[in-house]
C-alpha cells in the first residue's frame, strides 16, 4: 500500500470514530475469548483487570457489529469491541 493510500485509510478510520487496537486475549476453559491487555494506537499498553460483561452489540458512535466487552482498565469501565472481521476497536474519546 502506498503512503498516500495508507494516510487515506487512517483518515477514514479517524473520521469513523473507530480506534483499532491490538489486544492480547486468551481463551477460557469454556472456550470464550477473554481480552487481557490493550495496546493503544500510540503504543501505550493497558492491563484489563476485569471483564464485567460480554454481549452481541453494535457501536453507535463508531459503527461496526460484533461482541462488546465491558472491561475495567485502571479502575474505569470501558467498552471494547471485537468485530465480525476479527479486529478489535474502541470508540474514540469525545466522539
Amino acid at each position: 500500500m502506498s503512503e498516500s493510500n495508507s494516510n487515506l485509510v487512517r483518515k477514514v478510520i479517524i473520521l469513523s470514530n473507530k480506534v483499532y487496537v491490538d489486544v492480547l486475549a486468551e481463551f477460557s476453559k469454556d472456550g470464550l475469548l477473554i481480552p487481557k491487555e490493550i495496546t493503544w494506537e500510540d503504543g501505550r499498553k493497558y492491563e484489563i483487570t476485569r471483564v464485567k460483561d460480554k454481549r452481541r452489540a453494535a457501536s453507535t458512535k463508531a459503527g461496526g457489529v460484533g461482541e462488546r466487552y465491558t472491561c475495567v482498565v485502571d479502575g474505569k469501565e470501558i467498552f471494547l469491541f471485537y468485530e465480525d472481521n476479527n479486529m478489535w476497536f474502541m470508540e474514540r474519546a469525545g466522539a
